[in-house]
C-alpha cells in the first residue's frame, strides 16, 4: 500500500494539537507501561488494550492520544469522526466490525484508514490485500469506534439485498416474531431482514420508539432515544419502503390492503440474547400506521417489560433525579390519606413513572392499592394492576366504577382523558380514598382549565385536589466528554438571561463521544414545577379569578417554575442552554 509523504502525515497530526495541548507532561505512555500491561494481560486474560488502558490512569480522550505519540499515529476523537464520511465500498461494514478498522474520507476526499488497536501486528498486512491506494493510518478509541459503527449499522443492514418482494412471516412457535443476530443472519427475505435488524437496533440502543417515515425516495428510520428523534438510516425506493411498512402490518395483524386510513395494532417480539432462549425475553410493541402523501408512516412503541420491572425494582424519586425540595413536598402529598395528586406534561414526559415511583415508596402492605393503567408498564408487587381492554368494554370510567367498589385505600388512574373518568376520580378523592393520576396539560395551572373545560365542578375540583406537579425529562451532560463552553451572546439572548446573569453561570456542553454516542448527553433528569393548595388558591379558582393572580399566589407559597429549576440545571453546567430551550418556555 502507498503511504502518504512526511509533510502530508503532520498536517494529519496537526490536528489534534488540542487534544495534545491539554495533556500534562506526564500524560504520556512508554513502554515499560506496555510491558507491564502485556504481563497483566496475559494473567487476567483480558485484551492488552483494556489493561493498559486501565493501568494508565489516564481519560479515553488522553488515552488513545497518549498512544497514538507512542505507536507515532495521529489519533481522532468522535467529533472528527463525525465530519468524515465512511466508505463502506472500499472496506465493508462487516469487515470494519470485524477488524475493528474503518476507512474514511473527509471533505478534500483524503481516505484515512482508522484502527483502535495498534498491537495488532497483522492488521496493516490484511487491509494492504483489500485497498490498493495510499492511505492515512489513524488511532481512534474502541469504543468512539464501535459506537460510530453502530451509528451506521442499521441502514448497513437493512440495505443489505433489499430487492426482494417477498414477505415472509417466519415467527417463533407461540407466533411471536424471533429478534436476535442468528435470526438476522438466517432470514432469506430481505424485507423481514430489515424489519428485524431495525427492531434489534433499536432495542440495543435503548430506543423508546421507532419512526419509520416514507418520503418520495424510500423509507427513513429513525430512533426516539432520550426524548430526541436520531436519523438512524433508511431504505431506497417507494416499492421498498411499502414492502417494510406491510410486514410491520402483517406482524400487527392489521389490514394490508387498505392504506387509506389510520389502524393501530400491536405485536410482541421474542429478544434472544447471545446464550440463546435462557436470556430470551419478550417486548411489546405498539403499532400506528398512518397514511401520509406517499404511502404510509409507522411508528412503533417499545414496551419492554422485563426491563422496566428490572428498573422498578429501586425505582423512587431519587432514581428520577428531582431536587431535594421537590421531593420532599411531594411525598408528603402522597401521604394524605385522601385527595387528589395530578402529575401533568407531554406524552414521554416520565408522568407514569413519577407515580410509579411514589407508590414504591408508600407501598407498605398495609393498604390496598388498586390501579388502571394503559398498558401496564411496571409489574408492581402487593398492588392489584389492571389493564385497560377498550375493545371489551374495559374504559378508565368503568374500570375505576369498579375499583371502588374492590375496597381500595389508594388508587392509581393512568390517565383522565374524558369528563366521566374525571368526574368519578375527584368523587372518589372526596370519599376518603387517596387519587395518584395524570393529565396532558403544558403547566400546573393549564389543569385547572382541563377540569373546567371537563365539566368538573370548581369547588369540587379544589376540595378533592391535594397538589399538580408539570414535569419535563431534560438530557443531562455526558460525563465522559463534558468540558466548559462559552455560549454566544445570542443564545443567552434568546434564552431570556442578561450578560450579568451568564456570568454567574458554569456553562458545559459535552463534545460527544463514544459514550454518548457522539451527542454530548447521556441520560435524563426530571425537573418539576409543584403548586401546593392553600385556602387562598382555592378560593381564586372558585372565584374564577386571572390566572395571573393564581400564579402570584402560587409564587408566594413557595411554588418554582420549570424554567427555573431547568435553569439551575444549566447553572451547576448539569445541561445546555440549548437543551432547556427545547424543553421549557420562556413563559
Amino acid at each position: 500500500m502507498g503511504l502518504l509523504k512526511k509533510a502530508e502525515f503532520e498536517n494529519v497530526v496537526a490536528i489534534n494539537a488540542h487534544h495534545k495541548s491539554a495533556i500534562h507532561a506526564d500524560n504520556t505512555l512508554t513502554i515499560e507501561q506496555v510491558n507491564r500491561a502485556k504481563t497483566i494481560a496475559s494473567e487476567t486474560k483480558q485484551p492488552l488494550l483494556e489493561a493498559l488502558e486501565e493501568t494508565s490512569g489516564l481519560s479515553p480522550e488522553a488515552f488513545v492520544v497518549a498512544l497514538g505519540q507512542l505507536m507515532h499515529y495521529p489519533a481522532f476523537d468522535m467529533l472528527q469522526l463525525h465530519t468524515m464520511t465512511p466508505d463502506f465500498e472500499l472496506l465493508t461494514f462487516a469487515d470494519a466490525s470485524k477488524y475493528s478498522c474503518i476507512a474514511l474520507r473527509n471533505n478534500e476526499n483524503g481516505l484515512y484508514l482508522l484502527h483502535a488497536n495498534p498491537f495488532d501486528s497483522h492488521l496493516q498486512s490484511k487491509i494492504d490485500l483489500m485497498i490498493h491506494q495510499p492511505v492515512i493510518w489513524g488511532l481512534v478509541h474502541y469504543k468512539d469506534l464501535n459506537a460510530f459503527l453502530a451509528h451506521h449499522e442499521t441502514s448497513m443492514r437493512a440495505m443489505d439485498g433489499l430487492t426482494s418482494e417477498h414477505l415472509d412471516s417466519q415467527t417463533t412457535q407461540n407466533g411471536i416474531e424471533d429478534i436476535s443476530l442468528r435470526s438476522i443472519s438466517e432470514d432469506t427475505s430481505p424485507v423481514v431482514k430489515f424489519v428485524r435488524s431495525t427492531l434489534y437496533d433499536a432495542l440495543k440502543a435503548g430506543a423508546s420508539d421507532i419512526h419509520m417515515e416514507t418520503d418520495a425516495h424510500g423509507l427513513t428510520v429513525k430512533y426516539r432515544i432520550d426524548g430526541v428523534l436520531s436519523f438512524e438510516g433508511g431504505i431506497q425506493g417507494i416499492a421498498q419502503a411499502e414492502q417494510a411498512i406491510s410486514r410491520i402490518k402483517v406482524m400487527s395483524e392489521l389490514d394490508i390492503a387498505e392504506r387509506r386510513v389510520p389502524q393501530d395494532g400491536r405485536f410482541k417480539v421474542l429478544v434472544t440474547g447471545s446464550e440463546g432462549q435462557v436470556n430470551a425475553r419478550e417486548v411489546d410493541l405498539r403499532v400506528s400506521i398512518m397514511p401520509s402523501v406517499f404511502g404510509e408512516d409507522a411508528v412503533l412503541r417499545i414496551l419492554d417489560r422485563k426491563a422496566l420491572s428490572d428498573e422498578a425494582k429501586g425505582l423512587s424519586l431519587e432514581t428520577l433525579g428531582f431536587e431535594p425540595d421537590i421531593m420532599a413536598r411531594f411525598r408528603l402529598l402522597a401521604e394524605e390519606p385522601y385527595g387528589m395528586l395530578l402529575v401533568t406534561g407531554p406524552t414521554g414526559s416520565g408522568k407514569t413513572t413519577t407515580l410509579y415511583g411514589i407508590l414504591s415508596e408508600i407501598n407498605n402492605g398495609e393498604d390496598k392499592i388498586v390501579t388502571i393503567e394503559d398498558p401496564v408498564e411496571y409489574q408492581l408487587p402487593g398492588v392489584l394492576q389492571i389493564p385497560v381492554n377498550e375493545k371489551k368494554g374495559l374504559t378508565f370510567a368503568r374500570g375505576l366504577r369498579s375499583i371502588l367498589r374492590h375496597d381500595p385505600d389508594k388508587i392509581m388512574v393512568g390517565e383522565i382523558r374524558d369528563a366521566e373518568t374525571a368526574q368519578i376520580a375527584v368523587q372518589s378523592a372526596l370519599t376518603g380514598h387517596l387519587v395518584l393520576t395524570t393529565v396532558h396539560a403544558n403547566s400546573v395551572f393549564d389543569v385547572i382549565g382541563r377540569f373546567t373545560n371537563m365539566q368538573v365542578d370548581p369547588y369540587s375540583f379544589v376540595s378533592a385536589i391535594n397538589g399538580i406537579m408539570a414535569q419535563r425529562l431534560v438530557r443531562i451532560n455526558c460525563a465522559h466528554c463534558t468540558v466548559a463552553d462559552v455560549p454566544e451572546a445570542a443564545l443567552i439572548a434568546k434564552s431570556g438571561l442578561t450578560q450579568q446573569q451568564a456570568a454567574s453561570f458554569n456553562f458545559k456542553k459535552g463534545q460527544g463521544c463514544g459514550q454518548c454516542h457522539g451527542t454530548g448527553y447521556k441520560g435524563r433528569k426530571a425537573i418539576a414545577e409543584l403548586l401546593c393548595f392553600n385556602d387562598v388558591i382555592r378560593e381564586l379558582i372558585v372565584t374564577r379569578e386571572p390566572v395571573r393572580k393564581v400564579k402570584e399566589a402560587a409564587s408566594a407559597n413557595g411554588t418554582r417554575s420549570m424554567r427555573e429549576a431547568a435553569l439551575d440545571l444549566v447553572k451547576r453546567g448539569e445541561t445546555t442552554l440549548q437543551e432547556i430551550n427545547r424543553v421549557t418556555s420562556l413563559v
